[in-house]
C-alpha cells in the first residue's frame, strides 16, 4: 500500500486533519509516536520492511542530503520539510532521483517571531537565571534593563523578521535590518532602517538572526564576528544552528564580551550534554521549539500534506524548492 513516512513530532495528535487528507487519498501514514527523536537515520530507513511502499516523506530534522536515503526509497516522489528551512534536504540530489522537494513557507512564521521577542525580554530581565535562583530558595535583587530605547538588528528581513519588527513597534526600539534582497516598502511601513550587514552587527544592542544556513553563512557568528559586536550586546538565534559557532559564543559569554544569548537551533541536535554553552550564565536554550505551536502545526501540516498530494497526482505543487 502506498505510504507516507512522517517524522514530524506530534503528527498523530496535532495534525489529524492532515492525516485524514492522506487517508482519504488512499495513503497509509507511517508514524511512530514512541520515537524519542523522530528523525530517521539512513540505516533505519534501509531496514524498513515497507520502504518500497513509501512514496512521500514528511520530515523534521532528518538528513535528506544522504544519497543512501534516496536509494533506499526507490518509489519516493516527494520529500516535504515540516517547516521552512531546507538545509537538511539536498534539492539537486532529490531532483536527480526524481523527487520533488517541498516546504511550507510562512506557515510557522508567527510562532517563531513570538518566541524571538520572548527571548529578548527573557535575556534583558534574566528571567531564566532568576527562576533558577528561586528554585534554590534565594531571593536575588537583579537589576535588569528595558527593551525600550535599544537598537535591535535583524539579519534577514523575510517573513519572520518582518513579524518580529512589527511586534517590536510597541516597545519603542530602533530596528535595523539587513537582507540580500531588501524589501524597502515593508521596511518603511514598519519603521525599519535597511542597512548593511556590518552595521547591523556592530550597532545593535540585540542581534537577531533570520537568514538561512548556506556554505557562505556557516559559522557567520564566530570569534571574529562576535568581536565586532557591541560590548554587552545580546545574540538571538531562532533560525539555523550552523550560523553560530557555539564554542566561540560560549567564550564570548564567559568573558563578558556578550551579556547573553538565546538559541533555539543547534548545529548538532540534540545538543550534547558536554557542550560548553551549557556552562554559561544568562543563556536561554530551547530544543528547536520555535515552530512548536498548535496553530503552526495545523498550518504546516495542511500545507505540506496538500502539496504532497498534488505531486502524487501529477499536479504542480505550490511550494517546490527544487524546480
Amino acid at each position: 500500500m502506498a505510504s507516507v513516512l512522517v517524522s514530524a513530532s506530534h503528527f498523530d495528535t496535532l495534525c489529524q486533519d492532515a492525516w485524514k487528507l492522506f487517508a482519504d487519498s488512499g495513503l497509509k501514514v507511517i508514524f511512530d509516536p514512541a520515537r524519542s527523536f523522530p528523525a530517521y537515520s539512513s540505516e533505519e530507513i534501509e531496514a524498513m520492511p515497507e520502504r518500497e511502499d513509501i512514496v512521500a516523506a514528511l520530515i523534521g530534522m532528518d538528513d535528506f542530503r544522504d544519497e543512501r536515503k534516496y536509494k533506499a526509497l526507490p518509489n519516493l516522489k516527494a520529500v516535504a520539510k515540516f517547516g521552512v528551512g531546507v538545509d537538511n534536504i539536498d534539492g539537486a540530489l532529490a531532483k536527480r532521483y526524481g523527487v520533488v522537494a517541498l516546504n511550507a513557507p510562512g506557515q510557522n512564521s508567527n510562532a517563531v517571531a513570538e518566541l524571538t521577542v520572548g527571548f529578548m525580554l527573557d535575556l534583558l530581565r534574566h528571567v531564566v537565571p532568576l527562576h533558577k535562583e528561586m528554585e534554590k530558595g534565594r531571593w536575588p535583587r537583579f537589576m535588569g534593563t528595558e527593551l525600550k530605547g535599544k537598537t535591535v538588528g535583524l539579519l534577514g528581513f523575510g517573513a519572520i523578521a518582518r513579524l518580529v519588527a512589527k511586534k517590536l513597534q510597541c516597545f519603542d526600539v530602533e530596528v535595523l535590518a539587513y537582507d540580500l534582497y531588501p524589501n524597502e516598502k515593508a521596511a518603511a511601513e514598519l519603521g525599519v532602517t535597511m542597512t548593511d550587514l556590518q552595521s547591523v552587527i556592530t550597532r545593535s544592542d540585540i542581534v537577531s538572526i533570520h537568514i538561512p544556513a548556506t556554505p557562505e553563512t556557516h559559522h557567520l557568528f564566530n570569534r571574529e564576528t562576535i568581536a565586532t559586536m557591541k560590548d554587552g550586546a545580546f545574540l538571538v538565534n531562532a533560525a539555523r544552528g550552523a550560523l553560530v559557532d557555539l564554542d566561540d559564543l560560549a567564550d564570548a559569554l564567559q568573558s563578558g564580551k556578550l551579556a547573553g544569548a538565546a538559541l533555539d537551533a543547534f548545529e548538532v541536535e540534540p545538543l550534547p550534554l558536554d557542550a560548553p554553552i551549557l556552562q554559561c550564565e544568562n543563556i536561554v536554550l530551547t530544543p528547536h521549539t520555535g515552530a512548536e505551536t498548535r496553530e503552526s502545526y495545523y498550518n504546516v501540516s495542511m500545507t505540506t500534506a496538500t502539496d504532497i498530494l498534488r505531486v502524487l497526482k501529477g499536479e504542480t505543487p505550490k511550494f517546490q524548492v527544487n524546480r
